[in-house]
């Protein structure tokens, strides 16, 4: 009997085990520290239970799966299939036959017929084209010469081929690009600036930085000589929501956010003024720009204020060109531009009736679940003019981002905007509503247990579902590229191991009960190559975190520059209670950007004064074991170990602080940060692009975001002090660019 209990206990797990592998789950992976990590039954029970696929014992887990084949064999041929150029094409085929005729027609209009051959499946078929293969084989077409979306017709099916380059478009080719053209490029290393673009400030009643800020951001920083602005993520927000501010917690990726709308871009400063005095706002746009921090729920009341008061007028105040603009925009948003309107306008509504419940389109009365549905039409009808005003807000934001990507191109940067997008979305927002088939409903996305967060992280983000993706053609991937590249020469996709794996948490779950779900990512990389190319923007992949061993290798084959942070850049530690030694700047890698800090780690400043360790201790985010006393003794050592390499780097000189002064050789670290001293030897990476954030070019002590915190510290809200276009006049700041650039000081 026991023997029996034995065999269905082990054919229930395996049951389980070749469920979580068809679903899609890693059941085994290494961690941060390099241990390997075997999921629990429990933890694939809770996953796979969130996913719909019961899995309670070995029937289950069978019909499960049964389930999953089926879904996968119900079209001949998937909607889309990704290849390389001048490759051979792998096309998932069930039938038998031997070979079958074709025709590709091309994007460019031109036609290619021939016969197309039955192969089996080989163990490395899976990096040739899209899809699982269950129980079918592979049609083999010759290589497409030509990049693009194609499509391929077989006998009555017909799919789309996506052929991709071999690799993204890079900052070298944006730099001979501008050769190209005549128009001439910066000496020195190439540069580019990191911005929180609420945080900058210009000569204008606003209380956040605006796009008009940060046209005239990338213009000082091209006079500079930089080449790149990059931005926070300006993906929309909650327009009935003030309070959810956060840029890596949007409503949607595939629209921007009206807050950082400039009205007089528009209108003219005369519009613009008059709507502030008729709504008596002068005061509280005063104190909001007086402010070190924002207010966004005060800010946002009274910006849309602004704004719909604009609206209401903008028959006779808006230029008519202008107006002909909004309508070709509205035309060409399409349906997605519609729905995302319609849920601004539906949020609204939900939440003067019940303001719980109306902030998740999950809990709205079921009629409005569909945005394509009956309920919601006629929403849209009885709203006409609220779903209107939301499409005037997009257009307004996105001809603000395009008019600052062309400003600062004319300027003369090779690149100019790097727009930055998020991971994931709030489940309860415009995007997992209106792409319900596509986004994972019920998971968080999130990281394991790691070095810096022992408890791993719940980001409360819904993301795409690999299944979903390929079901649908990678339709709501390649929509979302293409709206965050249309004004923009340069992407940063946060968090792009995403690409390849996501950790997710089921809702209620804690973290470290989640698993890690695989993507397509030789799928993902070539829509993200081909993309790249068409839109002519430069990749950035933040690649921190726990890495897969290969993924950085594949996101370097493909022309996607990681992220080398200076904090992280460390040799092995030799020995327990050692200090680890600071990697010199010339064995960096050299496909990535190299940056000094993130968003999310402290400015250059603040990490030599120890500031992100005084807030880890007030707002008790130290470990259990951990004191500030002890932390800061660290900190200590990492202060000398750092100045060592500066040392050996030739830079041994200098007074107070180790920039200026007459001081002479100095062997132990400067009581003051050694800002221009660190940009001198991040200036000696190898790397083609260097991403210095404004805040250590300014030298400010504290970091935009404090991870893990969610009140307590200001995240999202520190303003800087100065006019964007007096920063680079600044003596201190002129002398740490030109080391940045020079690699030397």
């Amino acid at each position: 009997m026991t023997t029996s209990h034995s065999s269905d206990a082990l054919d229930a797990l395996d049951a389980l085990e070749a469920l979580a592998t068809q679903a899609g789950l890693q059941t085994r992976w290494d961690d941060a520290w390099g241990h390997p990590q075997v999921l629990s039954p429990e933890a694939i029970r809770t996953v796979l239970a969130a996913m719909d696929l019961p899995c309670a014992d070995a029937s289950q887990c069978e019909a499960s799966r049964a389930r999953l084949v089926a879904d996968d064999a119900a079209h001949a041929l998937p909607p889309l299939i990704t290849a390389d150029v001048d490759h051979p094409v792998h096309v998932p085929w069930r039938d038998a036959l031997a070979q079958r005729p074709y025709r590709l027609e091309l994007e460019d209009g031109s036609v290619v017929e021939g016969v197309a051959r039955r192969i089996e499946p080989t163990a490395s078929a899976g990096t040739l084209g899209t899809s699982e293969i269950d129980g079918g084989g592979l049609l083999a077409l010759p290589p497409i010469a030509v990049a693009g979306y194609h499509r391929l017709l077989i006998g009555d099916l017909h799919t789309i081929i996506a052929v991709a380059p071999a690799r993204c478009y890079g900052v070298a080719d944006a730099l001979a690009e501008r050769i190209d053209v005549g128009m001439r490029t910066a000496e020195g290393k190439p540069w580019g600036l990191a911005v929180q673009l609420y945080s900058l400030r210009r000569d204008a009643p606003a209380g956040l930085g605006d796009l008009t800020a940060l046209a005239e951001v990338c213009e000082a920083a091209a006079r500079a000589q930089a080449q790149a602005v990059a931005i926070n993520p300006l993906h929309a927000g909650f327009a009935a929501l003030p309070s959810r501010y956060s840029p890596y917690s949007p409503s949607s990726r595939l629209f921007l956010n009206p807050l950082y709308v400039d009205p007089a871009a528009a209108f003219g400063e005369e519009a613009a003024a008059a709507a502030r005095d008729a709504l008596a706002l002068n005061d509280t746009f005063q104190t909001a720009d007086a402010r070190d921090e924002i207010d966004w729920p005060t800010l946002s009341t009274a910006r849309y204020a602004v704004l719909r008061w604009l609206w209401e007028r903008h028959a006779e105040l808006l230029p008519p060109e202008a107006q002909q603009r909004y309508s070709a925009f509205r035309a060409l948003g399409g349906n997605a531009l519609h729905a995302h309107a319609c849920f601004e306008a539906l949020q609204y509504v939900q939440l003067q009736r019940d303001p719980e419940a109306g902030a998740d389109w999950r809990k709205w009365p079921a009629a409005l679940h569909d945005p394509h549905g009956a309920g919601v039409a006629e929403f849209a009808r009885d709203h006409a003019d609220a779903v209107a005003f939301h499409t005037f807000l997009q257009w307004l934001a996105a001809d603000g981002l395009a008019t600052a990507q062309q400003r600062a191109r004319t300027a003369g940067m090779a690149i100019g905007v790097i727009a930055d997008l998020a991971v994931g979305t709030d489940p309860g927002g415009s995007h997992a509503w209106t792409r319900q088939a596509e986004v994972l409903n019920g998971f968080h996305a999130g990281a394991p247990p790691d070095v810096y967060n022992p408890l791993g992280q719940d980001w409360g983000v819904a993301v795409f579902s690999p299944r979903g993706l390929r079901q649908h053609g990678y339709g709501a991937f390649i929509e979302m590229l293409r709206a965050n590249l249309a004004h923009a020469g340069g992407l940063r996709i946060d968090h792009v191991l995403g690409l390849a794996r996501m950790w997710l948490v089921p809702e209620g779950a804690s973290a470290r009960d989640g698993a890690y779900l695989s993507y397509p990512l030789d799928d993902l990389l070539r829509l993200v190559a081909l993309e790249s190319w068409r839109h002519r923007a430069i990749i950035i992949g933040e690649n921190l975190g726990t890495v897969p061993a290969s993924l950085n290798a594949a996101l370097a084959a493909r022309g996607v520059l990681g992220i080398d942070v200076l904090w992280f850049e460390r040799e092995a530690q030799p020995l327990v209670g050692t200090t680890a030694r600071f990697t010199p700047a010339a064995e960096w890698p050299a496909q990535a950007v190299a940056t000094t800090t993130t968003h999310d780690l402290p400015t250059i400043a603040g990490w030599w004064a120890g500031r992100d360790i005084a807030w880890r201790a007030r707002l008790s985010q130290l470990a259990p074991d951990e004191t500030e006393a002890g932390a800061m003794a660290v900190r200590a050592a990492d202060r000398a170990a750092l100045w060592q390499v500066l040392v050996e780097a030739g830079w041994s000189e200098g007074g107070e602080g180790g920039e200026g002064g007459e001081g002479g050789k100095r062997d132990t670290p400067p009581e003051a940060a050694p800002i221009e001293a660190i940009l001198a030897w991040l200036g000696r990476t190898r790397t083609p692009l260097r991403l210095v954030p404004i805040e250590d070019l300014v030298g400010a002590d504290e970091q935009p975001n404090l991870p893990g915190t969610t009140s307590g510290h200001p995240n999202w809200q520190r303003r800087l002090a100065g006019d964007v276009r007096e920063i680079f006049v600044r003596d201190d700041v002129s002398a740490r660019i030109a080391a940045l650039r020079s690699g030397d000081v």
